[in-house]
């Protein structure tokens, strides 16, 4: 396993922060894993091809394979002194179309994409219609089934608070081999800030502002959402669901395509 890039630097090296957005459909997630194509992988090889550097930018999250960026942040060290402005062009002429770099600027070399974020925005699109068009189904969960959105909106203000979250976590073993401290792995409590669903045309869309969210937590509530809008899991019950602190309370993990990290605060 590759291990984590050091944030205190080499002497004369420069911090760099990335925003990035991405179609995550064509990758296995941003975490760089041997003999396949990641989000991350992508960029590290971008960033060497322009400044000859081998490094390991950091990110501010995670993103599973499928999902989607609006506003991922990256960060890591250089010594090449290339401007800002120069950086971000060369890069988005070294990477695929599938990824493209929207601000590149210079940070002290303290700044963690993922260590000094204090909140983060997600997205989950859900389309409602009839037919769901070629160019949308790479971005929305096409599903047309009879729901109760009124349920569903009672559900979601629910989770709005500080709430032990343990329930809506994936069942990951591994997750000390996927680069998470044992602190990371003992916190399952987050604090939400917002959590909403809107309609919009043939789109239904579930928003989320959190401190933190842990792995396949934004998926897990949607399915389970979607559980209550269908009728099988009572509005009231997500209580109920995080009191029980087991995963097999809460609904199945819905698809990857729908989920869009939207962006990250500092």
């Amino acid at each position: 396993m590759i291990e984590e890039f050091q944030q205190a630097g080499k002497q004369g090296e420069s911090g760099w922060k990335l925003v990035l957005t991405y179609d995550g459909t064509d990758y296995c997630g941003w975490q760089v894993q041997p003999g396949r194509i990641t989000v991350q992988g992508t960029l590290a090889g971008a960033i060497e091809r322009i400044t000859g550097e081998r490094m390991l930018p950091q990110g501010s999250g995670r993103t599973d394979a499928g999902v989607h960026a609006l506003g991922q942040v990256a960060s890591f060290a250089l010594a090449a002194a290339i401007p800002e402005g120069n950086f971000l062009r060369a890069l988005n002429r070294a990477l695929p179309a599938s990824v493209r770099v929207l601000e590149a600027v210079r940070v002290p070399l303290e700044f963690h994409a993922r260590h000094s974020a204090v909140g983060k925005r997600y997205e989950y699109r859900i389309f409602r219609g009839e037919i769901c068009p070629p160019w949308l189904s790479r971005y929305v969960y096409a599903l047309n089934w009879p729901l109760n959105v009124a349920a569903m909106r009672e559900a979601a203000a629910e989770v709005i608070g500080e709430h032990d979250f343990v329930s809506f976590a994936a069942n990951d073993p591994d997750l000390a081999q996927r680069g998470m401290s044992s602190e990371e792995r003992a916190s399952t409590v987050r604090t939400i800030f917002a959590s909403s669903w809107e309609e919009a045309g043939e789109l239904l869309v579930y928003r989320v502002h959190g401190s933190g969210f842990l792995h396949h937590m934004v998926r897990n509530l949607v399915g389970t959402f979607l559980d209550v809008g269908r009728g099988h899991v009572a509005a009231g019950s997500m209580k109920t669901i995080m009191e029980s602190r087991s995963r097999t309370a809460a609904g199945a993990t819905a698809p990857a395509r729908g989920l869009f990290l939207v962006s990250v605060d500092y």
